[in-house]
């Protein structure tokens, strides 16, 4: 039960800040913890299978394109900026 209410806490510090950083960096991987502890709320819940799909594709394959998207824009204002 404790366990429970500390991971609803935490699913909703990280979504709550994951959503109002100004630093894009900060939000994705603040995204990618989002992810793995919904992964893990899912795990508690007892359905594995989404689980398991919440933390390759939501965690782990969306972060990683979203971490690259952040690493291309942050380059392209490198190039643009004298």
């Amino acid at each position: 039960m404790i366990f429970d209410l500390l991971l609803v806490a935490a699913l909703l510090w990280s979504a709550v800040q994951a959503l109002t950083t100004p630093d894009l960096f900060r939000a994705v991987v603040l995204f990618i913890i989002f992810g793995l502890l919904m992964a893990l709320a899912w795990a508690r819940l007892d359905a594995p299978d989404i689980a398991l799909a919440e933390a390759a594709i939501g965690a782990g394959l969306t972060g990683a394109l979203l971490l690259d998207a952040v690493a291309h824009l942050h380059k392209k204002r490198r190039e643009q900026s004298p």
